[in-house]
C-alpha cells in the first residue's frame, strides 16, 4: 500500500559521488569519515573535527567547486557548514526564543521518507500544505532523503539547526510556490539569504542569476527577486514552524501565519512544461 502513494522518483535513492576539483576538499571530506566513531569527539555522529585553517581551505575549495557546478550539492553543503557559524548562532537563538522553535530544538524532528505518512498526505485535500508538498515532490522528481548529513559544524545544536535548514528547503519551495528549475532555485536562495543570513545563500543569490537567460533575468529583477527579498526579511523565522504537525493546514493560511505573500508570478515545474 505504501508504494501506491509514494512517487516513483522518491524511491530512487540519490548517490552523489564526491569528485571535487579541489583535492584537499576531497581528502578532508572523505578520508576521516571512514574512521571509527570514537573520532567524532562525542559531538554527534558523523562529526569531523577541523582546525580554523582546514575550515578555510574547505570553504575556498568547496566554493570553487560549487561555482563550477551549482548542482554539486555536496560542495554547497561543505561551503555552508564552514562559513555559516554566526548565522547558525543567530538562527539557533531565534528558535530558542520562540515556543514552537524551542520545541523543535528539544524534540529534533526529521523530514525524511521514513518519517512521512505519504498515504495520509495523499489523502489530504488540494490546497492543504501536506498535499501540496507531496505534489511538489512528485512534480519535481525530488526526495527529502537527498539532504546531506552535517559534518563540519563544531557544535551539536548548531549542527541540528543546519540540518533542519536543509530539510526545510523543499518546504520553502512549496510555501513560495517555486519549482526546482534554475529560476525557482535562485528565487528561493534570495528568500533564504534575506531570512537566514547564511553566506552560502548569499553567494547563491548573487551568482545564480548568471545562469539565467534574459527573459528569466527580467522576471527575477522586476518581480520575483524583490518579492523574495521583501518576504525573506519580513517573514517569521521559517525554522520556527513544526511543519510535521501542519500537513493538514491550508497552504494559504500557513503563508499568512508566516507573513509570506503569494508569489507574483506562477512558475511551472519541469514536469508541467
Amino acid at each position: 500500500m505504501w508504494l501506491r502513494y509514494c512517487p516513483r522518483s522518491i524511491l530512487r535513492r540519490r548517490h552523489i559521488e564526491l569528485t571535487s576539483s579541489a583535492p584537499f576538499v576531497h581528502q578532508l571530506h572523505t578520508s576521516r569519515a571512514d574512521r571509527s566513531h570514537s573520532y567524532y569527539d562525542g559531538l554527534y555522529h558523523g562529526h569531523i573535527h577541523t582546525t580554523p585553517f582546514q575550515k578555510a581551505l574547505l570553504a575556498v575549495g568547496s566554493g570553487v567547486a560549487a561555482l563550477q557546478d551549482p548542482y554539486r550539492h555536496d560542495m554547497v553543503a561543505v561551503l555552508g557548514e564552514t562559513t555559516g557559524h554566526l548565522a547558525l548562532v543567530n538562527l539557533r537563538d531565534r528558535m530558542r526564543n520562540d515556543p514552537e522553535g524551542y520545541t523543535i530544538l528539544t524534540e529534533r524532528p526529521r523530514i525524511r521518507l521514513s518519517t512521512l505518512d505519504l498515504k495520509n498526505m495523499a489523502s489530504l485535500p488540494d490546497g492543504s500544505f501536506g498535499r501540496e508538498y507531496l505534489r511538489f515532490l512528485e512534480d519535481n522528481n525530488v526526495t527529502p532523503d537527498s539532504r546531506a548529513q552535517v559534518k563540519f559544524v563544531d557544535d551539536e545544536e548548531l549542527a541540528y539547526v543546519m540540518l533542519r535548514y536543509r530539510e526545510v528547503h523543499d518546504l520553502l519551495h512549496t510555501l513560495l510556490g517555486m519549482p526546482t528549475n534554475m529560476l525557482g532555485e535562485v528565487v528561493v536562495k534570495w528568500f533564504e539569504a534575506a531570512q537566514t543570513g547564511l553566506p552560502m545563500c548569499a553567494l547563491g543569490a548573487v551568482l545564480g542569476p548568471l545562469r539565467l537567460n534574459a527573459s528569466r533575468l527580467q522576471s527575477l529583477f522586476t518581480s520575483l527577486g524583490p518579492w523574495a527579498l521583501r518576504n525573506g526579511r519580513g517573514a517569521r523565522c521559517v525554522l520556527n514552524i513544526f511543519y510535521e504537525r501542519r500537513w493538514d493546514q491550508n497552504l494559504e493560511d500557513l503563508r499568512q501565519e508566516l507573513h509570506i505573500e503569494p508569489p507574483p508570478v506562477t512558475l511551472h515545474s519541469p514536469r508541467k512544461t
